[in-house]
């Protein structure tokens, strides 16, 4: 069965590296697993050995039909046709996983690892994720303040999971093979945020404003927040930041201290 582009279908077979991403995951016998893209069924069936449940989305109604009938024989196995950024995660937890904290493994299609990602670090039962994305996504996710690859994902993903980088993939372990080289990413979920924000629709409005237009000193970017500029200068003398600076170069705790002042300055 051929892979379908608009899927963004890349396949692994061999074994031997299908069974070293699931023991890079960490996952065992305890554990209730999410995977989202199906495929062939590889990386499925070696997670259904491995642990309590797997409960597996593929969107692709060919693929759906004859893997379920292909790994009919794991009764720990459910594998859903539908597409995950409509799925309610909660719901799933109660249906398949006893209301419970669940992990993720996937080789994500890559036209939509970053509303994936989103989705799952937003989900308060998504305790870690271990997911093959392209590299240079999961070098964005890890950049420093600074660099051309810190942007939003960066903020966004590290201000509500701890990244690492477990390996590279060459393009040649795929079906059909990607143009790009893939990296296999942990993504470990915290408790709670890694800086404290008062609002963090308003944290991420800070940043969205910052990156939309990252050539700007973030005096100017800020403006489309909409608030005066005597508010906009206070804040910046609040947070002990420079408006004459670029929001690339603002740590996560940076962007917190200017969300906050912005908060308690309008709260007055």
């Amino acid at each position: 069965m051929k892979a379908k582009k608009k899927w963004g279908q890349n396949f692994i077979f061999d074994r031997n590296l299908l069974s070293k991403i699931v023991k890079a995951s960490g996952v065992g016998e305890q554990d209730f697993v999410l995977e989202v893209g199906t495929g062939h069924g590889g990386l499925t069936e070696e997670l259904a050995r491995k642990v309590k449940k797997v409960v597996s989305f593929e969107i692709d109604k060919e693929l759906f039909e004859l893997t379920k009938e292909k790994l009919k024989m794991y009764e720990n196995l459910v594998i859903i046709n539908e597409d995950i950024l409509e799925v309610d995660l909660y719901k799933v937890s109660e249906e398949h996983f006893e209301g419970k904290p669940f992990k993720v493994v996937a080789n994500l299609p890559y036209y939509i690892t970053s509303p994936i990602i989103m989705k799952m670090i937003e989900c308060k039962l998504v305790k870690e994720m271990t997911i093959l994305v392209q590299k240079e996504v999961a070098e964005r996710i890890c950049a420093k303040p600074g660099t051309k690859d810190y942007g939003m994902l960066t903020i966004f993903v590290n201000f509500k999971a701890k990244p690492e980088i477990l390996f590279n993939l060459s393009p040649k372990v795929f079906v059909p093979p990607p143009k790009v080289e893939s990296t296999l990413l942990k993504l470990k979920i915290y408790d709670k945020p890694l800086v404290d924000v008062k609002d963090e629709k308003l944290f991420s409005n800070v940043v969205r404003a910052a990156f939309g237009q990252r050539r700007k000193f973030l005096s100017n970017s800020l403006k489309v927040l909409g608030f005066p500029k005597e508010i906009l200068d206070k804040a910046f003398l609040v947070a002990k930041i420079s408006p004459q600076v670029r929001g690339e170069i603002l740590s996560i705790e940076q962007f917190a201290d200017l969300a906050n002042a912005l908060y308690f300055l309008t709260k007055k």
